[in-house]
């Protein structure tokens, strides 16, 4: 059950990062959960475990480094469209 919370707050955290940013996610749904997954690892990393926790994550570091992923997304994705043309 714990693998199942993960996944459905890491598309939470995902999907509010792109809202928050501005730009979707490629990818859709999967995306979403991937961005908020690594989102989480790496905001975690980056500062720590703290504020409120659900599903093994800390919320507020990993909505930052969800909205860090998707920065770094969109610009990779910006720079490859701006390459084909």
């Amino acid at each position: 059950m714990g693998i199942l919370w993960t996944i459905i707050i890491g598309g939470i955290i995902g999907w509010l990062a792109g809202l928050i940013v501005g730009r979707d996610v490629p990818g859709g749904i999967i995306g979403n959960i991937i961005a908020g997954i690594i989102g989480a690892w790496l905001g975690t990393a980056l500062l720590g475990s703290w504020g409120p926790s659900l599903g093994g994550m800390a919320l507020v570091p990993a909505l930052i480094g969800a909205i860090l992923v998707v920065l770094i997304i969109s610009f990779i994705m910006k720079n490859m469209r701006r390459t084909r043309t």
